[in-house]
């Protein structure tokens, strides 16, 4: 079956969640995780959970593990870096069934048109955990928006058509 016959099969109204791995944001400065929600919400997609936790690799995987079972996917932002605090893609890899390479490659070129160099420094990552797509993008606003806009709404619906959900 060609792409364009799967994405007429796209499922909507996804059940999402949301995290924030950040030591200093609230939910009054999380601009990037409001961006993410509205976003969702804009496809029309219900984001069912929404949190901050710090930026630990225990403590983000245990939020992601925590409700993934009521959930169609997770987004996470924060912690991609290289940073000594950024842990997010140490939280997530090892949970991950199959990665998406295609989608931090995709994510660093055209992160690269907007930015140039510093897109290398991006862990951005995505994949399939206990049948539930997740995604980890950077922290910022910027980087939250081009991933959203460009890749994870115009294919999550395909992607949880693709997983059987």
């Amino acid at each position: 079956m060609a792409v364009h016959e799967h994405k007429r099969l796209s499922k909507s109204n996804l059940k999402v969640g949301v995290i924030t791995a950040s030591d200093s944001r609230t939910p009054e400065t999380d601009s990037s995780g409001r961006l993410i929600r509205e976003r969702l919400e804009t496809a029309g997609h219900t984001v069912m959970y929404y949190e901050i936790v710090p930026d630990v690799a225990e403590r983000i995987a245990a939020a992601v593990l925590g409700r993934l079972e009521e959930l169609d996917a997770v987004i996470v932002n924060g912690g991609t870096g290289i940073a000594a605090r950024d842990s997010t893609i140490e939280a997530l890899r090892p949970l991950l069934e199959k990665e998406i390479e295609g989608f931090g490659e995709i994510f660093r070129a055209l992160s690269y048109q907007e930015i140039g160099a510093a897109a290398m420094l991006s862990r951005a990552l995505a994949g399939v955990c206990k049948g539930r797509f997740i995604a980890a993008l950077p922290g910022s606003t910027a980087g939250c928006r081009l991933a959203m806009e460009k890749l994870i709404v115009p294919e999550l619906g395909h992607i949880a058509y693709l997983l059987g959900q």
